[in-house]
């Protein structure tokens, strides 16, 4: 992922977190290392089924981000995650998790760039980010125990524009199959998975 400066009239597309409108892009840093290398594989995951026409975004940590967000401009959007947010989900679900967060704001650019037979416009915007989320979990090969946790991650904090984890649930399945990924395997995941 590149890293671009964001104008100044930007705009929240997503949030995982309340309290979004207290983001202030000044506080905006570098992301940590080990949140970058799990970009990276979010994007070498994604980038066989976009190329050539895959966003480009920036990574940000803000202390005053709403945990994840999706921020754009007019030429240009950012990722930006609250360390805490990252820290905590990290503890208690590890990299699949904090990856699945990084790969649902990606859904929402990817959905705005590329058409794709299986993804149903009919779904409401979250719900087409959260099936992207699951392909880029499909194609990065997760262990069906990372998995496990980041679908249990997702359940614990959805964004407050997403439907109940039921109408989720299958989403996710279909993105993550239609991707390569084991409907077996993304089964036996959720069911495995505490729920909220």
């Amino acid at each position: 992922m590149l890293v671009l400066p964001l104008t100044v009239s930007a705009e929240t597309l997503c949030a995982f977190g309340a309290n979004a409108a207290a983001y202030n892009a000044y506080s905006d840093q570098r992301p940590s290392p080990d949140a970058m290398e799990l970009a990276r594989r979010v994007n070498l995951a994604i980038t066989p089924i976009c190329a050539p026409r895959c966003p480009q975004l920036a990574l940000f940590r803000n202390e005053t981000a709403a945990n994840t967000m999706l921020v754009a401009g007019p030429d240009n959007a950012k990722i930006v995650y609250a360390p805490k947010f990252f820290t905590a989900v990290y503890e208690a679900y590890g990299d699949g998790a904090i990856m699945a967060f990084i790969a649902h704001e990606l859904g929402h650019a990817l959905d705005e760039t590329l058409a794709v037979a299986w993804m149903q416009r009919t779904w409401a915007p979250e719900l087409r980010a959260d099936a992207w989320a699951a392909c880029a979990l499909a194609k990065a090969n997760l262990s069906g125990r990372d998995l496990a946790d980041a679908l249990t991650a997702f359940a614990r904090y959805p964004t407050p524009a997403h439907p109940a984890w039921s109408a989720r649930l299958p989403v996710l399945r279909i993105g993550f199959t239609q991707c390569g990924g084991e409907g077996a395997k993304f089964d036996q995941s959720a069911s495995g998975g505490k729920r909220p």
